[in-house]
């Protein structure tokens, strides 16, 4: 190594000056370090030694004290490579290259650790952890023709059990079988008592298909060790090779008692239990290993092979299509693929004819379909069922393309049809079960019935909410349709209707009890069909009990998308502002109608609603308007989505809506309007001459007698995108700490809150012309 002899001077220069300081420091900072080390402050021991080979490069010793503190640290990496630093410097001292190599393998940087060792060896004939080392590593890189080399010189060098051992290993890896058996006899010599040597001597013979001396070897194994399960794996084999199973079958059934996890030992088990025609245990050990791996796709294939063998074909057929998912993709897997495709086709062998329908236009008795009557090309579609596979499937000759990931072998094709009054049909499975049939071509119109309810009400979900529990339903409805109508079926019952009329209303009373739905079917005289399902929705029940307003609907009406107005977000808003605070209150049903022309308003509310109210029995009206609104003349208009501006012809009066509610009074006790768009005008309500009232929901009078209420502001005439009207008419009804609130209280809150905001006041009163008693509207909460 290199070192520094120090020499007195006797005259002193700048640069002297220099090399003075440095030949002062430099033992300092070594001894510092040392001290450090020695104290096991290694951080600052390789502080030390870090500054002191800042100062000089190539000072070797500091290096390797470095190294040796870095290794103390747990930090192997810095270590090996100072090591390796220092060898550059000193070439001759090989307890630097065996550090080095010794740390690159610890590391497993084999390769840089083998020149290491090779450098040791060189200078160094006889030393044997180097040689070890080294054939360790050769080992680790599988180069096993350098590690037997190694392994050589080690064992003219030292002739352990465990060179030998190694030296057995190794010539086991390259398939000296015999050299092995030598090495690890010599082992067994010189040390009897290890039973991996043992064990790795018999595994040696049995490759060697030396049975008996592996089964000898075992044995011993044993002897030393009864629950050894490498040797108990190794002797199974045997009895295996020797076809002695049941003497197999019982060392993997220790070995499953000794490790009930070990699913490799189930699974060879499983295998001699095939081979042995004991196909059930088989089964039962394959299932084992697929409980724990359901993926497991050799395990699938070999149970399936038993399964086949004990004619359970539909399990063989499904452990075969597990095995064809989940298998890998190397040669042994792609043969045994093959087989279980070949396994699979006779497996499945059937001879039933595909099944072929037309679905649109929907095929008809005695293999027809409608299509319309001057049609020249004619989109079809269709559906094939069969217990396999399709060959081909063609229609009018041309060939059929399913859809795609089509479950039922869906298809859609275009076919010309001019002047053809049949088509053809062609089909066959895989295994040659052919179809064919021809197709009559019906030329007349295709679409079918047109289906609507007017009692009970249907939501636009075709939901229906019960408040009566009644075994019984009355249903009327209307069929619409350009032909007469051949049958109308309520629920598997006939409907009464006339037979003779268009579009013919119908009736029926079926039996609900105990059903969720009910299913009405209309067919028109050309075949064409149409099913409308309907679903039984019996929460209502709660909500008419202790309910004294009786069964209670809401209509919002919000027209927020104009044509020739602004556009407003504030109703679609305000609608739902109003439906999450209504949540805590009886209500039977909500009608929600959006952007609303004249003709449609002035339908809805002389027409559709009156059946609605008529055909459900509805004890209390709400009716609320949310869109623009306007006061001409002394009248009030809703503004409707097709409106034409400053034309208060295509505004809806809202008399006309009052002329519409006065038909509703024989059926309705209690009418609610809230209009949140301008003032209704005198002609349509009567001003309170009092201040309001307070109610008492315990009060029959006010809740038996007949109300015709209206309640209006003038909020979006005002060009006020956001309400403060209906912020505070819900708002009331979310806080409301009460069994129920009338109205009033409503009007009451409004009204301040609205005043505050220096808007107009709104108007609340009687609806004039219709018969009011005294009663009033209540709010009626479901916790009551």
């Amino acid at each position: 190594m290199k070192k520094y002899k120090f020499k007195r001077v006797l005259f002193f220069t700048p640069m002297l000056l220099v090399l003075i300081s440095f030949i002062e420091c430099s033992p300092k900072l070594y001894s510092t370090g040392k001290d450090f080390v020695a104290s096991g402050n290694y951080e600052d021991a390789v502080a030390q030694f870090t500054k002191l080979i800042e100062e000089n490069p190539e000072y070797t010793e500091a290096y390797v004290a470095r190294a040796d503190a870095y290794e103390k640290a747990g930090k192997k990496a810095e270590a090996a490579s100072d090591y390796k630093r220092a060898a550059a410097f000193e070439d001759k001292d090989e307890s630097i290259y065996y550090n080095a190599g010794r740390l690159y393998f610890d590391l497993e940087q084999y390769k840089e650790a083998i020149p290491m060792l090779a450098k040791v060896t060189a200078m160094d004939k006889k030393h044997i952890n180097a040689y070890k080392y080294k054939m360790e590593s050769y080992i680790a890189l599988e180069d096993y023709d350098k590690a037997i080399k190694e392994s050589n010189d080690l064992v003219n060098l030292s002739e352990t059990a465990q060179n030998y051992s190694r030296s057995g290993f190794i010539n086991d890896k390259l398939e000296n079988y015999n050299q092995a058996e030598t090495d690890y006899r010599k082992s067994i010599e010189k040390a009897s008592n290890v039973i991996e040597t043992h064990v790795a001597l018999a595994d040696v013979l049995y490759k060697a298909k030396k049975y008996d001396p592996s089964l000898v070897a075992c044995n011993q194994a044993l002897g030393l060790n009864s629950k050894s399960k490498e040797a108990l794996w190794i002797r199974s084999k045997i009895y295996k090779e020797k076809i002695d199973y049941p003497n197999a079958i019982n060392d993997l059934s220790k070995m499953i008692i000794f490790s009930p996890d070990d699913m490799d030992a189930f699974f060879a088990r499983g295998l001699f239990y095939q081979e042995f025609n004991q196909h059930q245990s088989a089964i039962n050990d394959f299932s084992k290993v697929i409980s724990e791996d359901s993926k497991n796709a050799i395990a699938y294939y070999h149970r399936a092979k038993s399964n086949e063998e004990i004619t359970q074909y539909a399990k063989a057929i499904s452990d075969y299509q597990a095995y064809a998912k989940f298998s890998d993709n190397d040669e042994n897997a792609k043969d045994r693929l093959e087989i279980v495709k070949e396994r699979l086709y006779e497996l499945n062998r059937e001879s039933n004819k595909p099944n072929f329908t037309f679905v649109e236009p929907l095929e008809r008795e005695g293999n027809s379909i409608n299509i319309i009557e001057d049609a020249v090309e004619v989109v079809l579609k269709g559906q094939i069922t069969d217990q396999s596979d399709i060959q081909y499937a063609k229609v009018d000759g041309a060939e059929v393309e399913f859809s795609e990931n089509a479950e039922n072998n869906e298809f859609t094709i275009t076919i010309n049809a001019t002047g053809k009054e049949t088509i053809s049909v062609a089909v066959a499975d895989v295994y040659n079960n052919v179809l064919a049939t021809t197709y009559k071509l019906n030329r007349t119109e295709i679409v079918p019935p047109q289906i609507s309810l007017i009692a009970p009400y249907a939501s636009s979900t075709g939901e229906i909410y019960m408040d009566v529990d009644n075994r019984k339903l009355y249903v009327e409805g209307k069929v619409t349709d350009d032909n007469k109508i051949k049958s109308i079926i309520v629920n598997e019952m006939t409907a009464s209707y006339s037979v003779d009329a268009n579009n013919p209303e119908f009736f029926a009373t079926i039996d609900i009890a105990n059903k969720k739905k009910f299913i009405v079917k209309a067919e028109d005289i050309y075949g064409n069909i149409s099913k409308k399902e309907y679903t039984i929705n019996r929460e209502g029940l709660e909500i008419s009990q202790d309910n004294p307003m009786g069964k209670t609907w809401v209509i919002f009406i919000e027209n927020s998308d104009y044509e020739t107005f602004a556009s407003l977000e504030g109703p679609i808003k305000d609608v739902s502002m109003m439906k999450a605070a209504l949540a805590n209150y009886k209500i039977h049903n909500i009608i929600h109608k959006q952007n609303m022309s004249k003709a449609e308003l002035e339908r809805f509310f002389a027409i559709e609603l009156r059946d609605l109210v008529r055909g459900n029995q509805v004890n209390s009206l709400l009716v609320w308007y949310a869109g623009h609104g306007k006061f001409v003349n002394e009248n009030g208009y809703w503004v409707p989505t097709d409106a034409t501006r400053d034309d208060e012809f295509t505004y809806f009066n809202i008399s006309t809506l009052k002329a519409a509610l006065q038909s509703y009074a024989t059926f309705v006790t209690h009418t609610l309007v809230i209009t949140d768009a301008c003032e209704s005008g005198p002609t349509f309500y009567q001003a309170m001459r009092s201040g309001l009232k307070d109610r008492d929901c315990g009060d029959w009078e006010a809740t038996k007698f007949k109300s015709s209420q209206v309640f209006s502001s003038a909020g979006y005439e005002l060009a006020m995108d956001n309400s403060q009207f209906t912020r505070t008419f819900a708002n009331t009804l979310r806080n409301n700490p009460n069994a129920c609130l009338p109205i009033e209280n409503v009007v009451s809150k409004v009204t301040v809150a609205v005043a505050k905001d220096g808007m107009q006041k709104p108007q609340f009163g009687k609806i004039d012309g219709l018969v009011d008693e005294g009663g009033t509207f209540f709010f009626i909460s479901k916790e009551r």
